[in-house]
């Protein structure tokens, strides 16, 4: 059984090495983010050649996410690299402060800070295990009170409670990375904390102008970006689930409905969409997932997410390799759960003005109420291929195309396989023999199986899909639509 869904995996120490790579590709991973938080442009280049070297060695396409920073909320240094804070206690973050912090006081990565706060506002600290109320603004200083308190270490991330942060979400240092992402022709561009779809047109404004083709994702974690959702969904090709920071800016009882709410949006909006953080993170250190996070995974496919990502698991674990095979254990588990179409939900109430997303419909239709082996979409830009993937057909759909980026960017649509394919046939029906055969020697279809094929009346163009048909293996052109 081919998994619909797909795994995405963070690169760092645990999993650079090329022959680990392989092990993780063959597992199971789909397309690997790269976090742009740490490393060089060199760092990320040399990163970028070992993961296409090892995806070719094992025979697959895997895409590649270049995950941007954003603006850094952070506590600067200690003096002893942490301190211990207590209930009741008085703490200064202060944003003149150039040396190193002590326990009465530490500096700011954001100046801003200060601007951004008032008497009362509560800021919460290394992901929300600290917990301070902010009881004066000094200049420079915040002078807050420890209402929950513990172990403060260097570089620990502040969030504000409900939000209300000014920070852009495109800095500097994400500007220079973007250059950089369109250089290794990353596949995906991650923009961290955007308050609103003006952030993503911006992103893609400067992906375009430095030469990249990378689709836009828009990473859910500042409280700001949930009223804004539609405009953000809108301005963006994909969607990601951050469950961390989010969770601390509107409270953990709140991220699974907002999981749900998210996952359902971009699907009606033909958008791809990632769970992600934490969701195996005990495997870090442990062989096998608790059952807690078992049910989290699971429960995301069953939401009808694209992906589901790993972060520290596969950057720094102890099992890198295990923690993929056991996540695409659990996919696959869950997937049989989801009921066989969902077509009705859709097709009886929206209408199509597109050709190809007509046929894109249709071939769903037909493999959800005739029996087939597969969906078989000869694409260029993969549109189709995509508009299938938001529904779930029942079968695999294997995405034909020479193009390379298309390739690469299938990877992260739910269901969809790519293949590469070269044909240099001026007609349809040559076309769909070859389609036949590369399918046939992949070992994908077997003699008299049938599949749904669409396919372009202008052979080898982009935006020209206009045709379907029924097809039996060794019998082509039998039945015709």
């Amino acid at each position: 059984m081919l998994r619909r869904t797909k795994i995405v995996a963070t690169l760092g120490p645990a999993s650079n090495d090329q022959k680990v790579l392989e092990k993780m590709i063959r597992a199971g991973v789909d397309l690997v983010r790269m976090n742009f938080s740490h490393g060089t442009a060199q760092d990320h280049m040399k990163r970028a050649e070992t993961v296409r070297a090892a995806a070719k060695e094992c025979g697959r396409t895997v895409g590649i996410l270049a995950d941007l920073q954003g603006p850094k909320i952070r506590v600067r240094k200690f003096e002893n690299d942490k301190i211990t804070l207590n209930k009741g206690d008085t703490f200064i973050l202060d944003a003149s402060l150039e040396g190193l912090g002590s326990k009465e006081r530490v500096g700011l990565d954001y100046k801003e800070l200060p601007n951004d706060v008032s008497t009362g506002t509560v800021l919460l600290l290394n992901d929300g295990m600290l917990e301070f109320h902010v009881t004066k603004v000094k200049g420079e200083e915040i002078i807050c009170r420890v209402v929950r308190g513990g172990v403060l270490s260097n570089n620990k991330g502040i969030n504000r409670k409900g939000g209300g942060l000014t920070a852009p979400a495109l800095t500097e240092k994400d500007m220079e990375d973007i250059k950089t992402a369109a250089l290794i022709k990353a596949d995906y561009l991650a923009v961290s904390f955007p308050r609103s779809g003006d952030d993503m047109r911006k992103a893609r404004e400067l992906m375009l102008a430095a030469g990249g083709k990378a689709m836009l994702m828009a990473k859910i974690e500042r409280a700001e970006a949930i009223p804004a959702l539609p405009d953000i969904i809108d301005a963006s090709d994909a969607i990601m689930v951050a469950r961390g920071d989010l969770s601390v800016e509107v409270g953990d009882a709140a991220v699974p409905g907002l999981q749900k709410r998210m996952i359902k949006m971009a699907r009606h909006k033909n958008r791809l969409v990632i769970t992600a953080t934490q969701m195996m993170e005990s495997m870090i250190n442990n062989p096998i997932p608790t059952r807690a996070e078992v049910s989290d995974v699971a429960n995301a496919v069953l939401d009808g997410t694209d992906a589901v990502m790993l972060s520290a698991e596969t950057a720094v674990g102890d099992y890198p390799v295990e923690t993929i095979e056991a996540m695409a254990r659990i996919c696959l588990k869950a997937e049989r759960e989801v009921e066989d179409s969902v077509f009705d939900r859709r097709t009886g109430a929206q209408r199509y003005t597109r050709v190809d997303q007509s046929i894109a419909m249709s071939a769903l239709f037909a493999a959800s109420h005739f029996k087939v082996k597969a969906i078989v979409a000869m694409t260029q830009s993969g549109s189709t291929p995509l508009w299938m993937s938001r529904m779930n057909a029942g079968v695999p759909i294997f995405a034909l195309t020479p193009v390379e980026e298309t390739l690469s960017k299938v990877t992260l649509f739910s269901g969809v396989h790519p293949i590469a394919f070269h044909s240099s046939a001026k007609d349809q029906s040559h076309e769909l023999h070859n389609a036949e055969q590369t399918l046939f020697e992949l070992g994908l279809v077997q003699e008299g199986d049938m599949v749904v094929m669409t396919l372009g009346e202008a052979v080898g163009k982009s935006g020209h899909t206009n045709t379907m048909k029924i097809v039996k293996i060794g019998e082509l052109n039998q039945v015709e639509h």
